[in-house]
């Protein structure tokens, strides 16, 4: 060992902790591939019939897939392309691109990111900014078209590229093949919201949803078989209680059949246990991760507010902690006046905190509900809908909210 003794080391005490993953803890996570998709055949074969033209050297057709999250269209996706590329491993007729435009969410940047992977030489490569738009499209057309292949090219997310750069980009991909010597281009759009095609130009919208598919949230019968055959790989015999797996696919489906969240309860489940030196995952576990990752999610969501939205969360905050029965708008703006004076930034409208109380709401941190008051007028009543003390805390994390520490708001009584 050397010099310190393993006995005062901070680790050792984890270190004893009874290992419950078998192997990779990654198997847990929506990001692995498992050898086959339980429930999905129908959509893979379906996908299949579509993309097999690939292997015989034609353009499959464009296909737009559509899903809430969790329902297997990324890892079905992916299957295919795993699947393509054993098939296609000695005619090598098919290239397959995938890309999540969460991560990669301009024109230039799907351009440019799409091109790099054709090209092997460093030194040609796209630079991350700095060229026209046209130059880059310029390349890769070029870079596509010096061997007679099909490229599949998946765009995950689609939605969010549409929200933030519009259609540009799928415009030029989608009429790529008119430019095309020898190649052929097809091109695959995985959402989870219907309603962004609304956003395109209708000739982008025919040509990208030449085919159009439909991925149904799992019941719970389904997650089970998902979590069954995930756990069989990532635990011994036995460490997992049996009604865990059926609780853990109760709960996601009471939601919308999410096999990412059934996945990540199991996943935190064992991560509790691991923690607390159990040798088993037992259901109480799995009610201790759903509360972490509920609030991991609340944390996150309240951690990226712009500052004024996280001042009129602070105002609804202080004003549940007096207890002052109960909140009107006209209650929180008042103490977001207040805080807004003592933190130094400038105070927005009534009108504008309106919206931002209708933002919180939509973000599902507070809820807001019309109040009609005859000829009285109209206002809101609201309350939160996260845990007060933690929410507080992540707010008094922002370096703006320094001043707000200790701060307690004058009493102000509603006429009502």
């Amino acid at each position: 060992m050397g010099g310190g003794h393993l006995e005062d080391n901070v680790f050792k005490q984890y270190l004893k902790s009874k290992q419950l993953f078998r192997r990779n803890r990654e198997i847990l996570r929506p990001s692995y591939i498992p050898d086959e998709l339980p429930h999905r055949q129908q959509q893979i074969s379906q996908l299949a019939s579509v993309l097999v033209t690939a292997l015989k050297g034609e353009r499959p057709s464009n296909i737009l897939i559509f899903g809430k999250t969790g329902t297997g269209k990324t890892a079905s996706v992916k299957y295919l392309g795993n699947e393509i590329k054993k098939a296609d491993s000695e005619l090598n007729k098919v290239s397959f691109v995938y890309m999540n435009c969460e991560i990669v969410d301009t024109q230039y940047g799907v351009l440019q990111n799409i091109g790099n992977r054709l090209i092997d030489d460093f030194n040609e490569r796209i630079p991350f900014t700095g060229w026209s738009t046209e130059r880059v499209y310029n390349i890769l057309r070029d870079k596509i078209d010096e061997e007679k292949k099909v490229f599949i090219v998946v765009l995950d997310e689609i939605d969010k590229l549409v929200y933030k750069s519009g259609d540009d980009v799928l415009y030029h991909l989608s009429k790529i093949n008119d430019d095309l010597q020898n190649a052929r281009v097809s091109l695959i759009g995985i959402s989870n919201d219907l309603k962004f095609t609304e956003f395109l130009d209708p000739r982008v919208k025919s040509r990208l949803g030449e085919e159009k598919m439909v991925f149904p949230p799992y019941n719970a019968e389904q997650l089970k078989d998902i979590l069954s055959q995930r756990a069989a790989v990532a635990f011994d015999d036995g460490v997992v209680e049996e009604s865990v797996i059926p609780l853990c696919s109760a709960l996601a489906a009471q939601e919308h059949g999410d096999a990412r969240r059934a996945l990540d309860l199991l996943r935190v489940a064992a991560e509790i246990a691991e923690r607390n030196y159990d040798d088993k995952i037992t259901e109480a576990h799995v009610h201790k991760a759903k509360n972490k990752i509920e609030l991991d999610c609340v944390t996150e969501t309240v951690k990226t507010l712009p500052t004024q939205s996280k001042l009129v969360l602070m105002s609804i905050i202080l004003n549940e902690e007096k207890d002052n029965g109960r909140l009107t708008t006209g209650d929180v703006y008042g103490t977001y006046r207040e805080l807004s004076h003592v933190v130094g930034v400038s105070i927005l409208t009534q009108r504008r905190v309106t919206d931002l109380i209708s933002e919180l709401d939509m973000l599902g941190i507070i809820r807001a509900r019309v109040k009609s008051f005859g000829r009285g007028g109209r206002t809101k009543e609201i309350e939160s809908s996260v845990p007060l003390l933690e929410t507080k805390r992540v707010l008094e994390e922002d370096e703006m909210m320094y001043g707000l520490k200790n701060y307690k708001p004058k009493t102000q009584t509603t006429l009502m």
